[in-house]
Order: structure tokens, then C-alpha cells, then sequence
């Protein structure tokens, strides 16, 4: 007890005990120290508890921030426990995920492809031992570093429009592309590669180009100088290949110097050249069948014409609005051809109604006499539907509905949705009743009047169904319209309908330049078509220059590697060698009539085994579908359709008869340098050395990109022949069979 203070007293028991337990506590905490207290209490000295042992602990250590296409190393540190394994956690799920992205069992931590909103990932790394203990680290990810390796600026469609392609590491879609210190739009192709239009100055030679990528974690390129080119020959050849029946020496070298745009701009002021209808009675070799003479213009054509372009154009589209001889009056498709010439570069509604009023199309289509609907002799009868349904589902829309990049709309169970329906055809087949041939000249029109090949159709409104017709989006054309007004609306109904942009622009996309384009490619060329920047729908000059013009076409003009183009179809390798080669005509350089003779037809004899002759195809559908797929692929490739065993067999057979001078009627001397006058620096070729002789078919045939590998092999084997003539013929059937020739990249 304390002094002073009795026992009895309460509130000194109560001190007491209070007074006892703070000198045993103080005792307690110098027990380690002075091994026990003594005094100030009385009894045994209490006993001292064991500090406890520290569980695992873990630290994580390494940088902070991740860039995409980066990775990043972690490291665990794990103390207090023998065992310092652990597992590690992005955003709590195990090793990571695709959108947070993965780290591996070592803490290498690869970022997501895109950053995650927000731009954070906790990453976790949890002990492996007992107890578990862990620690977390927040992980910023940033766009990657921009990086330029090599870049070319080549010549576009004008005099100061350059396609700039840059190759590097590090690109995004976001990415900004400065020119010159200019922001312009880039072309994202992937990480490794942007594309942009730009326009320089006249004569520049050089440019600085920067590449920025956005935040988070934004960073800037270094300047890269980029060459300015001229206009290559490679480009040019690439261009004719596209744009012509077949590049010549001559026209390449034109090409290098007036360019692309000015080329184009020459072509489109072109005058068409016409095929003439031959006259009544006709030569005594057509006397019976029009056929061979008429095929006959239109080989001499396309080999010789200085339309060029234009008659390819109207090629393509003769491929997409077909009609055939085989069951249309020969002259009625000259005359369609004639049309398809003339209206190559004018506005797409302008070709669907010349088409729709063509007689040949009338007579293959059934659109010809097609009379209103009504009862003959008792029976219902119909407005021929046959037209109708082929202008939607191969001439304009398409079965399905389009997205502006030509893929497929889908409904929310994933199905393509249908452009039209049963009861829309009979409605646009009823708009197109009342049509016939037109009258001769000063006879009065009936219903039916007799054939006209030469001339439009006419209408004739007792034959006219004039009810109200639902077209496609429920427009609704009112009842007493005339023919021309039904027609009228029937075609601008089409000719607005979303789908025709892309459904025609791939088409045309497809003939020209690539079989499987891009759908970015589909999609650019659509907007032209929707708008030429002018306001105006449908402008085919604008169309056919954004086909020739953009970037995939013209990507291939700096790279050989090029992945794109389409198989040569049999008629185009045909023209493609006798225009490269020079094929002369005997008859033309006698001075005979070639309509008389029709010795050009005989062109068409060659073609005809390989499944293709002018304006003969065995259906609507083309010689082949726009949309066939390689079997076991997925790739979209329309002109092997054709390509078979023994087509390919045919083909070399072809080639043999070409470098042979075995094709009747034409000639070229294969033996005398002045056929292949064009090398790859524009000077003569001899045929007697074997390297300028390849380089010169390189040239002709292949842009001047023939593979190396490929190069030597020909000039290797070549030059062990002794006779010119013999080394030439071996050297250019070797050139022309091989798939680099066969596919125009």
C-alpha cells in the first residue's frame, strides 16, 4: 500500500491497483533489457511474451508507362519468405487480357493493340507462399513512338499532286502527317506504312515529313527528307497497263513526259472513235453474217484507236451492262457499243437510260415489245420482268443492301438484308412496258414496229401500263404517267439509291486496277461517285480519275512487291502482246478494207478457245462473276473464273502462236531490234545482248519490275542461243507465259 494511506480506505485500494499495473507494464517493457524489475510491487515478476514473426511482403519495381507495340519488364521483389515466387495480375485477371493487356510469368508486360479508356491498368503481383501477400502498380499506357524510315513522293494525276508513301514504325489511324510544315490527311495502310495526296510546287525535289501521334503519351517523329520524283517509267507503264488495251514503247515514253494527269486529261479529250455499221448490202464475206465484220471494228479498235481509255472504259462496262451476239443481231451491238463509247465518261444516269432505250439491250432483256399487262386470247399475261430484275441485281444495286465500302448490311440476326422485293420488280417492269423499235423514217410508230438496230427505242403509250407503281423506299410514281415518265422515275429511283456508288464503283475498280480491292478503295471512289466535289452524282470523268488516282493504285508504282491487280482475262492478253509487240496488220499496210476482209476478226479466233470473243458471253452474268472466289481461298479474283488446267494450257499455246508471227492476218519482226526499241533508260535494244533484250520485255510487259531472280534466269538462257531472231522469240515467250505477265499487278 501506499505510505499515507489506509488499507481500509477505498480510494486507496483503487490507487493501489492502478499504481500496480503501470509498474508491471513498465516491467514488461524492460524485460528484455534488465532482465525484471524490483520494488514498487510486491509478488513474482510477470512473465515476457515473444515478439511474432513478419508474414511475406512483396514490392514491384520497373518503369510506369507502356507504349503500344512495346513491352515493359516488372520485377517482384519478396521478402520474409524463402519462397519468392509469385503470380501476376493485369486488372485482376490472371497472365492479362487482349484489351488490358498480358504479362508473362516472368513480369514482362505486353500492352493492349489500342489503349484502354482509361488509359491505366493496375498490374498485380501476388505471393506464391503462405500467407499471401501482394502489391499493385499503376501501368499507363501511351501511344507508340512515331518512327520514319523511308519515304517516296511520286507523281499524281497533276502537275502538282504527289502520292507520298512512308514507311516506318510506330503509325496509328490518329496519326498526323505534316508536309512541308502543312498538316495534310494520311491514309493509314497499318503500322508500318501511311499514304497521303499531297500537292507541292512545280520542281520541288525534296520535302520534310513529320509524323505525329496523338496523346496520351503524344511525340513527334523525326524530319525525314523525302525525294520528290518525276514520273517514273514504271508509273507510267503501270498507268497504260490500267488505263489502255496494253502499254506501247511509244505511249510510255509520251507518258514520262507530259504525266499522269496530263495523259489522263488528253484521253478524256479524246473524240470517240466509232465502230461503223456496216452498210446495206453488206461485203460479200458478211453477206450472210454480220458477225465477223462487226468483231472485226472492234478488235481494230481497241488495238489501234487513240481513244484509248475511253474504249477500255466502255469495255469494263460492257462486262457489267452485258449483252451478247449470241443472241442479239450483230449490228444492234455495235451500235451498243457505240453508246457504251460515247457516254465512257459522262454521268452514270445518262448510261443507264441509254442502255435501258438500246435496242440491243431491248431485244437480249426481253424489255423490247414488252406490253402492258392484260388478257390475249383469254390467257393473264405479265410485264416481262426479265429487264427489270437484271437492272437491279447486276446493273445498279445488287441483291443486298451496301454499306459505302461494299460490304454488306446485316439485320440484327446478322443476315444480309435484300435491296428489293418480288412485287418491286413487277412494279419497275410495268414502268418499262410500251417500248419498241423505232420507226423508219417517215412511217407512222405502232406497237410493234419492225427492228431498228441503229437507232433508241420509242414508246408507244396504248401498250404503256399507267397505274401507280412502289418502287424501291416506298416511292410511290403516280398513276397516267407516260413511258418517258415512268422511265424517268424508275431510273432516278435507282439511280439515288445508296447501293449503286459502291456496287458499280468496285466493278469498275475491279476491271481496271485490282480484283479484291481494299475496302478504304471501295469506299473513297464511292464518295466521288455520290459527290465529284462539285455537288454532281454519278460524274464518271471523276469516277474514272479517282479509280486511277488513289493511293492502292498507284502504290504499286514504287513497289514491285506490290500485293494487287487482276488476271489478264483472254482478251486483254491478247491486245496487251500485240500492242507491246507491234503486230502490223497486212490488209492496212496493202491498203485493203479491213471491214471488207474483216481480217482482224481472225484476232477473235485466238481469244475464242480461251473462253472469250467480243460481245459473246454465254449469259447475262459476264464470262465471269464479279464475285468469284478462288476455291479453298477467300480471295475475290473474278477473272479466274477461267483460269484452268486446260485454259492454262491454251494460254501457252497462244503465246507460242504470237512470237511465231503465227496469228493470220499481222505480222511483226521479232528478229529486228526496232520491235523492242525501249529499255528501261530508253535507249536501243540489240537483240544480240541477251541483258538489254530482257530489260527491254521488262519494260513492255512488266513496268520495268521484273523480279531479279527472275531476270537472270532469262537472260541467263537466252544469251546461250545464237540466232537473234530465236533468242528474241524464246526471250518474249518466256516473258509472256510467265504468272508475272499473266497477272497485271
Amino acid at each position: 500500500m501506499i505510505a499515507g494511506c489506509p488499507e481500509s480506505t477505498k480510494l486507496c485500494v483503487d490507487f493501489d491497483l492502478v499504481w500496480r499495473r503501470a509498474v508491471g507494464l513498465f516491467c514488461l517493457s524492460l524485460a528484455g533489457l534488465v532482465g525484471g524489475c524490483s520494488g514498487g510491487s510486491s509478488g513474482s515478476a510477470p512473465t515476457v511474451p515473444t515478439a511474432p514473426t513478419a508474414g511475406p511482403a512483396v514490392t514491384i519495381s520497373g518503369a510506369s508507362q507502356a507504349r503500344l507495340g512495346s513491352v515493359v519488364q516488372l520485377t517482384a521483389t519478396v521478402s520474409n519468405t524463402s519462397n519468392t515466387a509469385v503470380s501476376w495480375q493485369v486488372n485482376g485477371v490472371a497472365g492479362g487480357s487482349s484489351a488490358a493487356g498480358t504479362i508473362s510469368a516472368a513480369g514482362l508486360y505486353t500492352p493492349p493493340i489500342a489503349i484502354p479508356s482509361p488509359n491505366t491498368v493496375t498490374i498485380t503481383a501476388v505471393t506464391q507462399a503462405t500467407p499471401v501477400a501482394s502489391a499493385s502498380m499503376v501501368e499507363s499506357i501511351m501511344n507508340p513512338l512515331p518512327v520514319v524510315t523511308s519515304g517516296s513522293a511520286t507523281p499524281g494525276l497533276s502537275a502538282t499532286s504527289f502520292n507520298l508513301d512512308l514507311v516506318g514504325t510506330g503509325f496509328l489511324a490518329t496519326s498526323q502527317l505534316q508536309v512541308a510544315g502543312s498538316t495534310v490527311s494520311s491514309m493509314f495502310v497499318s503500322s508500318t506504312e501511311l499514304r497521303a495526296t499531297i500537292t507541292l510546287a512545280v520542281n520541288t525535289a525534296a520535302v520534310a515529313v513529320v509524323v505525329t501521334n496523338p496523346d496520351p503519351g503524344g511525340s513527334v517523329s523525326a524530319s525525314v527528307q523525302v525525294t520528290v520524283a518525276k514520273t517514273s517509267l514504271t508509273a507510267a507503264a503501270r498507268l497504260l497497263d490500267q488505263a489502255t488495251f496494253g502499254p506501247t514503247p511509244t505511249d510510255i515514253e509520251h507518258v514520262q513526259q507530259v504525266g499522269l494527269s496530263g495523259y489522263l486529261s488528253e484521253q478524256f479529250a479524246v473524240p470517240t472513235t466509232l465502230l461503223p455499221n456496216i452498210t446495206t448490202p453488206p461485203p460479200t464475206i458478211c453477206a450472210t453474217n454480220l458477225l465477223p465484220c462487226e468483231q472485226s471494228e472492234w478488235w481494230q479498235t481497241v488495238l489501234t484507236g487513240q481513244d484509248q481509255l475511253r474504249q477500255r472504259v466502255a469495255f469494263a462496262l460492257s462486262e457489267i451492262f452485258v449483252v451478247s451476239t449470241n443472241s442479239v443481231n450483230s449490228r444492234a451491238v455495235t451500235t451498243y457499243h457505240n453508246t457504251l463509247a460515247n457516254d465512257a465518261f459522262v454521268n452514270f444516269y445518262t448510261i443507264m437510260q441509254d442502255v435501258t432505250l438500246s435496242p440491243a439491250m431491248g431485244a437480249y432483256l426481253n424489255m423490247l415489245n414488252s406490253n402492258k399487262p392484260g388478257t390475249v386470247n383469254g390467257v393473264a399475261q405479265i410485264a416481262n420482268e426479265n429487264y427489270a430484275r437484271e437492272l437491279m441485281q447486276l446493273f445498279t444495286t445488287g441483291i443486298y443492301m451496301l454499306n459505302p465500302d461494299g460490304t454488306l448490311q446485316l439485320d440484327g440476326n446478322g443476315k444480309p438484308i435484300e435491296v428489293y422485293t418480288e412485287a418491286q420488280v413487277q412494279a419497275f417492269a410495268r414502268a418499262f412496258t410500251g417500248w419498241t423499235y423505232a420507226p423508219a423514217a417517215g412511217v407512222t410508230s405502232k406497237f410493234t414496229n419492225p427492228a431498228n438496230n441503229t437507232a433508241p427505242m420509242v414508246g408507244i403509250e396504248s401498250a404503256h401500263d399507267m397505274t401507280s407503281k412502289i418502287l424501291l423506299n416506298g416511292t410511290s410514281m403516280p398513276s397516267g404517267q407516260s413511258t418517258s415518265q415512268d422511265l424517268s422515275g424508275a431510273l432516278t429511283n435507282l439511280f439515288n439509291h445508296p447501293n449503286v456508288g459502291p456496287f458499280i464503283c468496285k466493278q469498275l475498280i475491279q476491271h481496271l486496277v485490282a480484283s479484291n480491292p481494299s475496302v478504304a478503295y471501295v469506299a473513297r471512289v464511292s464518295a466521288v461517285f455520290a459527290n465529284d466535289g462539285a455537288g454532281k452524282r454519278g460524274n464518271m470523268r471523276a469516277v474514272i480519275t479517282a479509280i486511277l488516282s488513289d493511293a492502292d493504285a498507284r502504290a504499286g508504282d514504287t513497289s514491285p512487291n506490290f500485293d494487287g491487280g487482276h488476271l489478264r482475262e483472254p482478251m486483254l492478253y491478247m491486245t496487251n502482246v500485240m500492242r507491246g509487240l507491234g503486230f502490223a496488220n497486212k490488209d492496212v499496210a496493202a491498203g485493203n478494207d479491213v471491214v471488207a476482209n474483216a481480217s482482224y476478226n481472225t484476232v477473235g479466233n485466238y481469244t475464242s478457245p480461251l473462253g472469250e470473243k467480243p460481245y459473246s458471253s454465254g449469259s447475262v452474268f459476264n464470262f465471269f462473276p464479279p464475285n468469284y472466289v478462288i476455291p479453298g481461298t477467300t480471295m475475290n479474283a473474278p477473272e479466274f473464273a477461267q483460269e484452268n488446267t486446260a485454259s492454262a494450257v491454251l494460254r501457252l499455246t497462244l503465246a507460242n502462236t504470237l512470237v511465231y508471227n503465227g496469228v493470220s492476218g499481222f505480222t511483226v519482226d521479232l528478229s529486228k531490234a526496232s520491235a523492242l526499241g525501249i529499255t528501261a533508260s530508253k535507249t536501243g535494244v540489240a537483240a544480240t545482248d541477251a541483258g538489254n533484250l530482257v530489260d527491254s520485255l521488262a519494260v513492255i510487259f512488266m513496268h520495268g519490275q521484273m523480279p531479279l531472280q527472275m531476270r537472270t534466269a532469262i537472260v541467263n538462257h537466252v544469251a546461250t542461243l545464237t540466232d537473234p531472231a530465236q533468242r528474241v522469240r524464246v526471250a518474249t515467250y518466256l516473258v509472256i507465259t510467265s504468272s508475272f505477265f499473266k497477272v497485271e499487278h
